[in-house]
């Protein structure tokens, strides 16, 4: 593997990172298990039955907290503490390959994964102010989906899978802005009607 795909499968980890961190940590320690790709040093942990473990408990345990209104704002908020420290480190370790973590990589994956953690994060609270639950298991679906096909891309081609993984994010965040605007005029024009309906008096019709 070439350097520019080394630097591009730290960058597509970091990314991930903010977005399902522990999805992203049992799925490189599966690839690397199985022999599927050859992880450097610093990531041979991820490898471990009981990162596996935990890394899938958690998965599992965001994938229904990420599906409940409100909830997924309060999760998403503290896996902030989470998702950054992870992304760096994923980022430094798919580049190291000695296993010493360099800190401007560490720094670079830091902000790759607050990066996609902020619009992660900001859509669901966008999506939060909607009465109906609808948007936000399709955005979390949305969220699953995109970050599993992006860890499969992955061991084929990392750079394919940043461009889908990155591309899926800007559209996301775009639909979801687009269905947040239209519920809230909805909304606003359904609350306007009883209004209208009280100022229109029976006797203000002709005789």
């Amino acid at each position: 593997m070439s350097e520019a795909h080394i630097f591009t499968a730290g960058i597509l980890l970091a990314w991930l990172a903010g977005i399902r961190v522990y999805l992203t940590v049992f799925g490189v320690g599966i690839a690397g298990l199985f022999g599927w790709v050859e992880l450097p040093p610093a990531l041979q942990a991820t490898t471990s039955w009981w990162v596996l473990g935990t890394s899938g408990a958690l998965a599992a345990v965001e994938f229904f907290a990420d599906k409940l209104p409100g909830v997924d704002s309060v999760w998403d908020l503290l896996q902030t503490l989470t998702r950054v420290p992870a992304g760096a480190f994923l980022a430094a370790a798919a580049l190291s390959p000695d296993g010493e973590l360099s800190n401007g990589v560490l720094a670079a994956g830091a902000g790759v994964a607050l990066t996609s953690h902020g619009i992660k994060s900001g859509t669901r609270m966008l999506l939060n102010t909607s009465p109906e639950p609808a948007s936000n298991w399709l955005a979390s679906l949305w969220e699953d989906g995109v970050a599993l096909f992006s860890l499969l891309l992955a061991v084929v081609s990392p750079v394919l899978a940043l461009v889908f993984l990155i591309g899926a994010s800007a559209l996301i965040a775009t639909l979801m802005w687009l269905t947040w605007s239209l519920l809230r005029r909805g909304i606003r024009r359904f609350l306007a009607r009883p209004q209208q309906d009280v100022s229109v008096s029976p006797d203000a019709s002709p005789r």
